[in-house]
């Protein structure tokens, strides 16, 4: 093959992932405009979210949550993978409700919101520069973070039926590291060319800043949380 045709080749592999990296935060930027909205629906509403239990609750969120996924990944190449990522994105918002509406319960909840929110974007801006600049390879963290991921998950479920506090703060902790970590993980896979499609790799960003902005308020709200 020709030096010009591997150059060509090159070039236009780069520009391709710029596009996408382009694409993926363009649409990650508005995906936060259906969950702000969801958000204050779920604020708003409260309890109501709260359907019969807490474990009823836990597996009605999965169940919807997954199925949007599942939906959005079919689509994904189509005007309606953007339509269902912003449905999605909207009931994420509707879903941290509850949690928003508990925050506001204290004095200074209001405070540790904007303290979680401007956290979470710092954490992401650094990171996501870092995946984007470094020669580093991350992708080997991919196996065991997703590892990290099913734990968390279980441990959240197990905790629907145990309610320890103790283990409440330690899936929080532990949560805000590992989906940390992911963001390294998801931007060098979009920046390498490893990710094409900017609905997906929109839609792991997003998962990524959600749940380290739940996790670390939960922290804040534990350890700095005050009552009138």
């Amino acid at each position: 093959m020709a030096y010009n045709d591997i150059l060509t080749q090159n070039t236009t592999a780069t520009t391709q992932q710029h596009r996408v990296l382009r694409n993926t935060y363009a649409l990650l930027a508005l995906s936060m405009v259906p969950t702000v909205l969801g958000a204050l629906v779920g604020t708003s509403i409260g309890a109501a979210l709260m359907v019969g239990s807490p474990i009823i609750s836990l597996l009605l969120f999965l169940g919807v949550c997954f199925g949007l996924m599942y939906g959005i990944e079919k689509t994904k190449d189509s005007g309606w993978g953007v339509v269902l990522l912003l449905a999605f994105t909207f009931f994420m918002g509707l879903m941290m409700g509850p949690l928003l509406r508990h925050a506001l319960g204290f004095s200074n909840g209001g405070t540790l919101i904007a303290t979680a929110a401007g956290g979470t974007g710092i954490i992401f801006f650094t990171l996501a520069g870092i995946a984007t600049t470094s020669k580093r390879d991350f992708s080997k963290m991919g196996s065991f973070l997703t590892i990290g991921v099913v734990l968390i998950l279980v441990a959240a479920i197990a905790n629907a039926f145990l309610h320890l506090p103790a283990l409440t703060l330690a899936i929080s902790t532990v949560a805000v590291l590992v989906f940390s970590a992911l963001i390294l993980v998801d931007i060098q896979r979009i920046v390498q060319g490893g990710e094409t499609n900017y609905i997906t790799a929109t839609l792991a960003v997003y998962l990524d800043v959600y749940n380290i902005f739940v996790n670390l308020l939960q922290l804040l709200l534990a350890f700095g949380g005050e009552r009138d």
